[in-house]
């Protein structure tokens, strides 16, 4: 079983560090704020905590470091991990910059390392299922997608609601579309803090005239996670906040009767799929491509895919919503 470093231990950290306990993986649990470390590593007794990076990095033990540190931190911590000769699993975003993404695609491939990036709902058993239809045809040609990532809080200051609740959604738009966005466009509104969209919406284009929008805020009374895929032939809802039927398949649509265009409504079917927790699953893939060697689903191209529709939306955002063209798919 690899040994496995988790590197901030904060927030979400702390469900990485039991994930990967439970699965006998867990070496080290590192983290600057003392408190923090001491509060996560009782936890876990008798795994080893620290508030050195450096000794992660120098300590032959551990092949993984989980990166669950601050955006900002993002680039410079798994350079110096796979530069150390490490495996790499770091939450999103890769980094905040393409450049820096580019950097740790080539540094991960010329050391021969694992580059994996958190998207965990892409490892959401209902999102794989939602997958399978649309690769299989079931919804016939994809037309839109759409989807609303709303709460209340938790707010952000040192990243907005584009890089912090977005990347999930791009994510996996990016995985049923199949390609890249040819054309972004975002707007928003900064409420709480200058300078800090609170609320925004993106847009995307596609090849082929898919279209996509994305509805991010944590200025909103409900919470709703909620993905919509409009084929041409039925259509499908994933409600993550539903407590039963998260993913359901309308058989739905809009056809043309003796030259007229009308409504098509027949069955509603809910899909069933297993319970088991996205983040164990996403745990279990990051160890599976160490022990492997393989690529895991979100892996360093992933990441930098989601990386290159993030800052076109940020620069669309800065210019007041005008489109953005982005550069030919990796």
């Amino acid at each position: 079983m690899s040994g496995v470093a988790v590197v901030g231990v904060g927030y979400w950290g702390k469900n990485l560090a039991r994930n990967f306990a439970q699965l006998g993986a867990l070496h080290t649990l590192c983290d600057g704020h003392g408190p923090t470390l001491e509060r996560i590593a009782a936890q876990h007794k008798p795994v080893r905590a620290t508030r050195s990076y450096e000794e992660v990095l120098s300590d032959p033990a551990i092949e993984g470091v989980v990166l669950a540190t601050p955006a900002a931190l993002h680039f410079e911590h798994a350079r110096a991990a796979l530069a150390a000769g490490k495996d790499v699993f770091v939450e999103k975003p890769l980094a905040l910059h393409e450049a820096d993404g580019e950097v740790l695609l080539e540094l991960a491939r010329e050391r021969g390392r694992i580059l994996m990036v958190g998207h965990v709902l892409e490892y959401h058993p209902a999102v794989r299922l939602l997958t399978d239809l649309v690769e299989r045809g079931e919804l016939g040609s994809l037309r839109y997608v759409y989807s609303n990532r709303l709460n209340l809080g938790k707010v952000r200051t040192e990243e907005n609601i584009l890089w912090s609740f977005a990347p999930h959604d791009i994510s996996i738009i990016l995985s049923l579309v199949g390609t890249d966005p040819e054309v972004v466009s975002a707007s928003g509104g900064e409420y709480l803090t200058r300078g800090v969209p609170d609320v925004t919406v993106s847009n995307l284009a596609f090849p082929g005239g898919v279209r996509a929008h994305i509805f991010v805020s944590w200025l909103h009374p409900n919470k709703e996670q909620r993905l919509v895929v409009i084929g041409d032939k039925k259509m499908a809802v994933f409600d993550d906040t539903a407590r039963e039927g998260k993913l359901k398949l309308y058989d739905k649509g809009i056809e043309q009767r003796s030259g007229v265009l009308v409504p098509r409504q027949t069955a509603e079917t809910t899909l069933f799929f297993g319970e088991t927790e996205p983040l164990r699953l996403e745990c279990e893939a990051f160890l599976a491509a160490i022990a492997d060697r393989k690529p895991p689903r979100t892996d360093g191209a992933n990441g930098l895919r989601v990386l290159r529709v993030l800052e076109a939306c940020q620069a669309s955002l800065e210019k007041g919503g005008a489109p953005v063209r982005l550069k030919r798919e990796l």
